[in-house]
This record gives C-alpha cells, structure tokens and sequence, in this order.
C-alpha cells in the first residue's frame, strides 16, 4: 500500500476527544477499514506525561496488530518511545526541516492552509499535505476559518505527486466532494469518535 492509499480513512484521535474508551473506539474504526492512525492528546483535558504515553502505548500496539499506520500529532518526544511510523505538524509546531534530520526515516505530514503558508514551508521535505480546515470544526479551540474544497483542489495544482488528505470538519456526507476536489484521503476525528455506529461511519466515508 502506497502512501496515497494509506491516507485514505485516517483517524485523528485522543482521548479528549472520546466519550467512551479511546482504545475501544479504535478497536471500533479498524473494523471498519481505517489506513492510517493518529495520536492526538491535545487540548483541554488531555492526558500528560505517563498517562498520556499508556494510552498511546495501547493505541500504538493495536495499530501494528491491524497494519495501520501510526502517526504523532506535533509532539516530536512521542514519536522513539511509541515507535511512531511519522510524525504531523501545524504551521506553529517544530519547523519541518529541523524534524526531518531528527528523523530522516520518518513520514512527516504538514497543515496547511493558505498559499502563504505554502510559501513559506518546506514542503520539499515532507511526505503529505494536510489541507483545511476544509469545513468548520469544533474539535480544535484555535481552528482557522474554513476554506473550502476549492483549497484542496489548489493545493492538487500546486502539488500534482504530493499525498494530500483533508482535514477539519469532515464527515460520511461530504467526504465524497473532499476526494473529488483532489485529495487522497480525508481525515476526520469527532464524525468518528462522536458516532454511535464507529464501524459503520468508517465504512462510509
């Protein structure tokens, strides 16, 4: 399975974003064809430190069990000790040159959102583009303003060989536009998480 492929169904997930047993909506969204994981512990009550590490340990292992690739959202000291395949950055997080020669043999995703942000990142040296926030989100407090499929299809011009996955506020219903505009993937978190059918919703997106 090539990266394309591998960003097709990808989950963003950690336990804040959960009212139920993270590892168990996981266990759920495998079921249903998840390709690729990643481990989210942000934000208002998000675990730390150990508690944070366990979770990601139980995560991790399940993944490698399924075949699913597992990535880290932004925190670099994750990605040795949870074994991590990759590593997904904001515009904010550690500059993308500094973790490719941290980890030269890690995938490294970026966001981004704008041709300014574009302009100014390395995009040379990551593996995939996260492009959104594609609708509105009320997962993430510090969000952006939507902008659209129109952007993922613009970042396609930009980027024609470049794996490309949308992201922010992504569900079943309108997953179907985000892939005809270009991208390879989409990558949801509460249109999972939130689901009282999990198998059911992955199947569909």
């Amino acid at each position: 399975m090539n990266l394309q492929q591998r960003l097709r169904k990808y989950l963003i997930m950690g336990s804040q974003n959960c009212q139920r047993d993270p590892v168990v909506i996981l266990e759920e969204a495998i079921a249903g064809g998840i390709t690729a994981f990643q481990f989210r512990e942000k934000g208002p009550n998000a675990l730390e430190t150990e508690e944070k590490l366990e979770l990601g340990l139980k995560l991790r292992q399940l993944c490698r069990k399924h075949h699913v690739m597992f990535i880290v959202n932004d925190d670099s000291v994750l990605v040795e000790p949870l074994e991590a395949d990759g590593i997904h950055v904001g515009q904010n997080d550690v500059d993308v040159e500094q973790l490719r020669s941290t980890f030269p043999e890690k995938i490294i995703g970026l966001s981004v959102s704008s041709e300014a942000e574009v302009r100014k990142s390395a995009i040379d040296v990551v593996d995939y583009l996260g492009a959104g926030p594609v609708f509105g989100t009320s997962t993430k407090i510090d969000a952006k303003a939507p902008v659209g499929t129109e952007w993922i299809t613009k970042v396609r011009a930009m980027y024609p060989n470049m794996p490309l996955v949308g992201i922010g506020g992504i569900t079943a219903q309108n997953s179907r536009s985000v892939l005809e505009a270009g991208a390879d993937g989409v990558s949801v978190i509460s249109a999972v998480t939130q689901a009282d059918d999990v198998s059911r919703v992955v199947e569909r997106l």
